[in-house]
């Protein structure tokens, strides 16, 4: 299924293809405070539609993920990174998808905190 999804302002937009089986909170510093529901996928199935131009990036601790997000109205609706075998994976935000009701996932906890 192919999937729609941007920040607030429409300033970054993309499509991501998959099947959202479940998504990961995390209770790190980072995303508890700004409340993430992420859906990792291959790098190769997220297509941003937008110039990259406009995204800013945030990383912090190990600097190994790159949480992106607009300079205008501040949402973050997706990250990049590799996974635990190297591979290019990006995080999706469900919460910025189109059609995505996040309170009917399958919602999997991940202590990012003790990390």
């Amino acid at each position: 299924m192919q999937y729609q999804g941007s920040c607030h302002c429409g300033k970054i937009a993309f499509t991501v293809e998959g099947e959202i089986g479940s998504v990961v909170e995390c209770n790190c510093s980072h995303c508890r405070r700004k409340g993430y529901l992420l859906w990792f996928v291959p790098q190769a199935a997220f297509h941003l539609t937008t110039s990259p131009a406009d995204i800013e990036t945030y990383t912090f601790n190990h600097h190994v993920i790159n949480h992106h997000f607009c300079d205008v109205c501040g949402c973050a609706p997706f990250a990049d990174g590799k996974d635990s075998k190297g591979n290019p994976t990006a995080s999706i935000n469900v919460r910025c998808l189109e059609g995505v009701e996040p309170s009917a996932l399958k919602i999997t906890q991940f202590d990012g905190r003790s990390r």
